[in-house]
């Protein structure tokens, strides 16, 4: 139960989510847009947040889809991350989705709701940088196409009213060959201390990280560290730990030391499995 009173609103189309936020903040109000819920759910319960309004975006069909147009898969995003794994459309994302949280919660937990987080992981968004994918995001001004690199630094950078219609990944990198390793401190289940998602493209080992940093994040210098076949495979990793965007992340899932010991052994892991493939 959230311990808050609110106004809801399910559209059912694009236009009108758009025009419904636009609406609520000429009277005054705060609304949020609402995929998934789980992590609005959790943030309200604690009054972390306080919404005057909530737009439910799961009854526009743009938002559920989740098929192949034009060479591109297009995936709708209030798509679930059970559907996701279930379809298996694009392995690595949907390897990925497997691994966060379980089957309960990735029953409520969506593509769209995931990237848009505020936690630490967010860890969906790692495939879809590595794939150079694409995002549809409806606002004010209409809809609009952009790279996911130019929405997403460090964390989803949207216009004030804007929310995010669809993933676009072009098919040609959907059958890449690929690793995905999450590491834990224990179990099965819960947040990482290294999460390393990694594809080979035209001979090249692309990297993608969540659980390092206080971000998931994809990092030029440390792939052209990492492919730099010239220097000993541990230099390379040592070089390319220093290139790190931010400090070791530090919280009860390990410690800055711990992380860069699991890091490195995982960056060897996955440059030893791509390398010859």
């Amino acid at each position: 139960m959230i311990p808050l009173n609110f106004e809801y609103f399910k559209p059912s189309t694009i236009q009108m989510a758009v025009e419904q936020f636009q609406h609520l903040q000429k009277q005054g109000k705060q609304p949020i847009y609402y995929s998934g819920g789980t992590e609005i759910i959790t943030w309200a319960r604690t009054h972390a947040i306080h919404p005057d309004a909530v737009i439910d975006l799961k009854s526009i069909p743009e938002c559920n889809v989740m098929d192949f147009r034009n060479g591109s898969l297009i995936i709708g995003s209030c798509v679930t991350l059970s559907a996701l794994s279930a379809a298996n459309l694009f392995p690595l994302l949907s390897q990925t989705a497997l691994g966060i949280a379980d089957q309960t919660a990735r029953n409520k937990i969506t593509l769209g709701g995931n990237i848009c987080g505020k936690i630490h992981y967010r860890e969906v968004v790692l495939p879809l940088l590595l794939a150079d994918s694409r995002v549809l995001v409806a606002g004010a001004h209409g809809i609009r196409e952009a790279s996911i690199h130019q929405v997403f630094s460090q964390q989803i950078r949207l216009e004030k009213g804007e929310f995010l219609v669809q993933i676009l990944t072009d098919q040609s990198n959907l059958s890449l060959p690929f690793v995905h390793y999450k590491k834990r401190q224990i179990g099965s289940i819960g947040y990482p201390v290294v999460t390393l998602a990694a594809m080979k493209k035209d001979h090249q080992v692309y990297t993608a990280y969540s659980g390092v940093c206080s971000f998931p994040f994809r990092s030029i210098p440390m792939d052209e560290l990492l492919n730099d076949s010239s220097m000993a495979l541990e230099t390379r990793i040592e070089l390319a730990i220093g290139k790190l965007p931010a400090p070791l992340l530090t919280n009860v899932e390990g410690s800055a030391p711990y992380r860069r010991f699991v890091l490195k052994q995982t960056i060897a892991d996955t440059l030893h499995s791509l390398e010859g493939r």
